[in-house]
């Protein structure tokens, strides 16, 4: 009897990228130079060679002492620009390969540039382009690697990014929206904080003083307010180190605890007008997801795993993972989310006059369209809604602490 023992075969890691700046002459004798991204010199000569180039001198550049000069994290909104060149390109009939290395070479962002040359460089090696994004997990989520492959698949590489485009787009904008929606508030409130305890610590005391002399009864409300400027000038510290403390136990459970991430996004729906815009936006995210994978011919399960894992809430996701499983025993969707109790009516209806005409897809990207809509208007809302409060909450704050400070100097001029 033969045994047969498997090994592992160990992927190798991408060689690191070095800027090189050459000169050379082209196939019509002219004298060209420029700058490229290769792992070595050898590397750099070959790929030289295949666009027509005989080099000639080449200088690695050197890196600055400190940090990567023209270099900025990549974000969420940078893959976005790069995806609609590539559609935009492709669209033209420029080849993938040429597309890829133009795009890096006129980006501005050293980290780009090196992202898409490594890109590029497999590419030129016969590996997919989904495989070669696979490989940079950080920039490019399974989601966008999957239609990209279903894209290679079909051959409509050029109609699979224009779909990627707008679904990246219209993500980055609803997530601009509800970080505005989120934002706006915090800050003020935080400035409020601020203001309130530098009039605590520094202007309170003057007052305190002030009254030291007077050898008069305090009124109440003033002596409340002495007390705690009192408690801030000799325990501020704690204060600051319980906020901070508070928050880094908050990202650490959060970041270790999928049950206290469950947790957090079951109790933050409860929230009152902001529970209900993240619901709408997380419905608009979730039409979004599944009409751009279906529609990508992406098979529905897979398209409703995507949009479960694209949901952002964990209620979301638990509910459209058991819708998923319906589906797999053979029930229409609109009634396995109109099981789960979730969504609402009117987007089970389209849902069912999609199911019903074969276009679910064009269904979806119409539920999408309208909530994203109503998140816009509820973000315009929100913000007009919270200006008069937050300004009602610091004109109370700040103006209280005013009159507890003044309240003594009214009595004693009463009493002259």
């Amino acid at each position: 009897m033969a045994l047969s023992s498997t090994k592992k075969i160990k992927t190798p890691k991408p060689q690191a990228l070095d800027v090189y700046s050459w000169q050379g002459v082209n196939r019509k004798g002219k004298k060209i130079s420029g700058e490229l991204s290769a792992p070595n010199q050898m590397a750099l000569k070959a790929q030289l060679r295949k666009q027509g180039v005989t080099p000639g001198k080449i200088k690695k550049k050197a890196k600055p002492l400190f940090g990567m000069s023209g270099e900025k994290k990549i974000t969420p909104g940078d893959i976005a620009v790069i995806t609609r060149q590539i559609a935009t390109m492709l669209g033209a009939g420029v080849p993938l390969v040429q597309t890829i290395e133009m795009i890096g070479k006129g980006h501005d962002n050293g980290r780009m540039q090196k992202l898409l040359a490594e890109i590029g460089n497999k590419l030129q090696s016969g590996i997919p382009l989904s495989e070669c994004l696979r490989e940079h997990r950080l920039y490019f989520d399974d989601l966008y690697c999957d239609l990209v492959q279903s894209g290679e698949q079909s051959g409509a590489l050029e109609t699979i990014f224009d779909r990627i485009v707008t679904f990246k787009e219209k993500s980055e904008a609803l997530k601009a929206k509800i970080k505005k929606a989120m934002t706006y508030p915090i800050a003020v409130l935080l400035i409020a904080g601020v203001v309130t305890s530098i009039l605590l610590i520094f202007v309170v005391p003057v007052f305190a003083e002030i009254f030291a002399g007077f050898g008069a009864e305090r009124p109440p409300f003033t002596q409340l307010v002495l007390e705690i400027s009192e408690f801030m000038q000799a325990y501020w510290y704690l204060g600051l180190a319980g906020i901070f403390g508070a928050i880094w136990l908050f990202k650490r459970a959060h970041r270790n605890s999928q049950k206290f991430r469950d947790n957090v996004d079951k109790n933050i729906l409860k929230i009152p007008v902001i529970g209900s815009l993240l619901e709408k936006a997380t419905v608009a995210r979730f039409a979004r997801t599944l009409s751009t994978t279906f529609a990508a011919g992406v098979p529905l399960p897979d398209a409703l795993q995507s949009a479960a894992g694209a949901s952002g809430n964990a209620v979301f996701r638990d509910a459209i993972l058991e819708i998923k499983a319906e589906v797999i025993s053979g029930m229409q969707m609109n009634l396995a989310m109109r099981n789960c109790n979730l969504f609402p009516p009117m987007v089970i209806q389209m849902v069912a006059i999609g199911e019903e005409s074969g276009a679910v897809d064009d269904m979806l990207a119409k539920v999408a369209n309208v909530y994203e809509a109503e998140v816009d208007n509820a973000v315009d809302s929100l913000t007009s809604l919270l200006e008069p409060l937050i300004m009602a909450v610091l004109g109370v704050v700040i103006g209280g602490l005013i009159i507890a400070m003044y309240l003594p100097i009214f009595q004693i001029g009463a009493i002259i």
